[in-house]
């Protein structure tokens, strides 16, 4: 999918707030050919991204992966190597992060503690020259976007996680810049919150209209909020795409055992086909013949009857996760292998069971 064939914004701008009124279209990110040194060690390796304006894309992989400091030479407080960095067409890889227009939201909620909400929100503003009365009236604005402009008096140290997180948030878009950076700013909260604060993220970020680069380990985050994901390893794109992509048509196994739960169960190709604990299953892409690792997603596994294909199983554990069930079994052969299925088809711990694999496309790797 190219940048041209992104869908059009889901919601409306209003002028009900200023921010919004002013709101602009976003603005085209380019990296082209990054990469950054540290001294001998080569943390990015020729990193190509195209981020469409307006588009919410998320740099997604481990730890070590490249994916903060991709954003840093985004953000201009890291120099690349090499290569360029684009803004709305423009090079921008010498520029000063302070001349890039810009707003940044990082783990760390770095509110000033000797600040009200609302001084901590017209900070930047303030800084740029802009007048306390027009400041004050933008603070209020942004503040109100992340719905806490009933807090505007009150200091950091009164707020909970989640509220600190959302005027931080409120101070990168008073501004009104041209490009958010979202560095891992929900790992700090817990489970509740951050899924709340998420879906607040993005809809302000649709609101807007605001180019908006994300960073996170976490693959959930990543496939709710985001119109593409970029999957990072060892300091290079492995895979870019929109969630449904990225889930349903890994193009690596590496992308395949990082988004979702998948269970890597052994398989043979034999003239081109895949079998199975004895059962067919269609390949993603074409394979040699050989003993392969094969990567199944749990809704793709079942409970199977006695009569059908299958393979006998011993039930390890069983989670109850509300509207489902998953269970992980382990074979004859030692693999274990999770299921996802209703809630109301109970298993216990060391039931005899069998299961069956549907016949869904697979990525697999060769064993080694």
């Amino acid at each position: 999918m190219t940048t041209a064939d992104l869908p059009p914004r889901a919601l409306p701008r209003t002028t009900d707030n200023a921010l919004l009124a002013e709101a602009g279209e976003g603005t085209r990110v380019q990296f082209e050919g990054v990469v950054k040194d540290y001294g001998t060690t080569r943390v990015l390796h020729g990193v190509d991204l195209d981020v469409a304006a307006g588009e919410f894309v998320s740099l997604l992989g481990p730890s070590g992966c490249g994916k903060t400091t991709a954003l840093r030479v985004l953000a201009g407080l890291e120099v690349a190597t090499s290569g360029s960095v684009l803004l709305g067409g423009r090079d921008v890889s010498r520029v000063p992060t302070n001349k890039r227009d810009i707003g940044m939201v990082f783990q760390s909620y770095s509110l000033f503690p000797h600040l009200r909400v609302a001084d901590n929100t017209a900070f930047g503003l303030r800084r740029r020259g802009v007048g306390r009365v027009k400041a004050n009236a933008r603070a209020a604005d942004a503040l109100d976007l992340v719905g806490l402009a009933h807090l505007a008096e009150r200091y950091p140290h009164e707020l909970s996680g989640g509220q600190q997180q959302r005027v931080a948030l409120a101070r990168a878009l008073v501004t009104e810049p041209r490009v958010l950076l979202l560095d891992e700013p929900l790992s700090a909260l817990d489970a509740k919150v951050r899924v709340q604060l998420r879906d607040e993220i993005r809809r302000i970020q649709l609101r807007l209209g605001i180019t908006t680069v994300f960073v996170t380990h976490d693959q959930e985050e990543a496939l709710a909020v985001s119109d593409r994901i970029a999957v990072m390893s060892a300091g290079t794109i492995q895979q870019i795409g929109t969630p449904e992509d990225l889930y349903l048509r890994p193009r690596t196994a590496d992308v395949a055992a990082f988004v979702g739960v998948s269970s890597v169960v052994p398989g043979v190709v034999s003239g081109g086909a895949l079998t199975v604990w004895g059962i067919g299953l269609p390949l993603q892409d074409a394979q040699r013949d050989g003993e392969v690792d094969v990567f199944v997603r749990p809704e793709n596994v079942r409970f199977a009857t006695e009569t059908e294909p299958g393979v006998d199983a011993i039930v390890q554990e069983s989670t109850f996760l509300g509207s489902f069930r998953r269970t992980l079994v382990r074979t004859p052969d030692g693999t274990l292998v999770r299921l996802q299925h209703p809630a109301d088809e109970r298993v216990e711990y060391d039931e005899r069971v069998r299961i069956a694999l549907l016949p869904r496309e697979v990525i697999v790797r060769p064993r080694s």
